[in-house]
């Protein structure tokens, strides 16, 4: 069970709902140490100035933000600090929008809101309306002294709140460079054959069966030099993005092969239907 982070409410409208926030995602990854190589003695980084390469402490650093070369507007931490966000206990909901009108760029980081033991009711009731009105709230809140924008949206049996960005961090599709424009053109022949690949390469989203390969990897690889043994380095592949091949071939290759395996599938599952929607094809 994860511990909480924030305790508070959240409400919408008059309703009050006493809550606590925890973590949604566990983050799993390798974590190394910078050792020198010959007698993994540690490594230790000094902050110091570039003037006279004399270390630093922590009480003689301030922020500078730069406005031009080796000019700086500078700022003391406690400058900034008496600009933190009021902290308050809340997280009020604003707005109720359609939740398939968030796009998921706008999405950051995610927690579950957990209900305190007198706010069960009240948490179903919110939890139950988002679901059935296919709503997700908009709102606000502290934590750790910065304001974050979330949405408040149902994940499963709990309400849970993403953290969002802003409009204005959003990079605009429109300043990106090389995007196909209206001079390339798409065959009705090629578009039928790409939906019908889409098709036989459907399944049920089922998030169990996406690893972290390249983590199992270097677990296995830690695992074996632990062990003592040789590794040898592969040759890394030399297929690049350039080697194109002709669109319609490679279409029709990929969905002779999307039904191959789907065949593949329904056989060694005596006869059963697979989860892959091949027979749409």
């Amino acid at each position: 069970m994860p511990r909480s982070i924030w305790t508070g409410a959240i409400s919408f409208g008059l309703v009050n709902i006493p809550i606590k926030l925890v973590t949604a995602v566990d983050r799993k990854k390798v974590s190394f140490r910078e050792i020198r190589r010959g007698d993994a003695s540690r490594i230790r980084h000094k902050r110091v100035a570039q003037a006279d390469g004399e270390e630093v402490g922590s009480d003689d650093i301030v922020k500078g933000y730069e406005i031009g070369p080796d000019r700086y507007v500078v700022v003391d931490p406690e400058e900034l600090k008496a600009l933190d966000a009021k902290k308050t206990r809340t997280i009020e909901i604003e707005d109720f929008v359609d939740l398939a009108d968030i796009d998921p760029v706008f999405f950051d980081s995610s927690y579950y809101l957990l209900p305190d033991a007198t706010a069960a009711k009240p948490y179903k009731l919110l939890l139950t309306a988002m679901e059935q009105s296919g709503k997700a709230g908009i709102a606000r809140f502290v934590l750790r002294s910065k304001e974050y924008l979330v949405v408040v949206r149902p994940i499963g049996h709990a309400i849970g709140i993403h953290t969002m960005v802003y409009a204005d961090e959003v990079v605009d599709t429109a300043t990106l460079e090389g995007l196909p424009g209206d001079d390339i053109e798409v065959s009705e022949r090629e578009l039928a054959m790409a939906t019908q690949l889409i098709e036989s390469l459907s399944v049920d989203w089922e998030p169990e069966r996406y690893e972290d390969v390249y983590r199992q990897r270097v677990l296995e690889l830690l695992e074996a030099k632990a062990e003592g043994e040789e590794i040898a380095i592969a040759p890394e592949d030399e297929r690049t993005s350039a080697d194109v091949v002709d669109l319609m071939s490679a279409l029709e290759a990929s969905l002779q092969a999307a039904k191959d395996a789907a065949a593949a599938g329904e056989k060694s599952s005596g006869g059963k239907r697979t989860k892959r929607k091949a027979e749409s094809a």
